[in-house]
């Protein structure tokens, strides 16, 4: 599952959880896309529930749509990720580092509070 809700005019809510076919990560993509078209300067609160691989087929999808999701990076300069997983948070803070104009900070999943917080800041 990949949900995108738009939380006023500058923000984007994620919940993902479970495996993602190609599908899947097509209209989740697309979803994406859409929601952020007008926004800018925006904050993303990307919640990972249940973290699996996306299948072969939804990696494919991701890459081939790579250059349309780094421009759309460009649209946002925070994104706290709240996860469970220890290797999430790590790779997801190691993200921020590799696009300097996006801050990524991660979360344990009981501190959606301070999350908001420091996306609030």
């Amino acid at each position: 599952m990949f949900k995108v809700l738009q939380k006023g005019m500058n923000r984007l809510d994620i919940e993902m959880s479970g495996t993602l076919n190609a599908e899947e990560m097509k209209i989740a993509l697309d979803e994406l896309v859409d929601k952020s078209k007008d926004i800018q300067d925006g904050k993303m609160l990307y919640e990972v529930i249940d973290f699996h691989l996306p299948s072969l087929g939804a990696i494919a999808i991701e890459f081939s749509r790579l250059p349309s999701m780094l421009g759309l990076l460009k649209k946002f300069d925070r994104a706290a990720v709240l996860t469970d997983k220890t290797w999430l948070r790590k790779v997801s803070e190691l993200e921020g580092v590799l696009y300097p104009s996006l801050e990524i900070k991660a979360f344990n999943r009981n501190q959606k509070e301070e999350a908001e917080a420091w996306l609030s800041s």
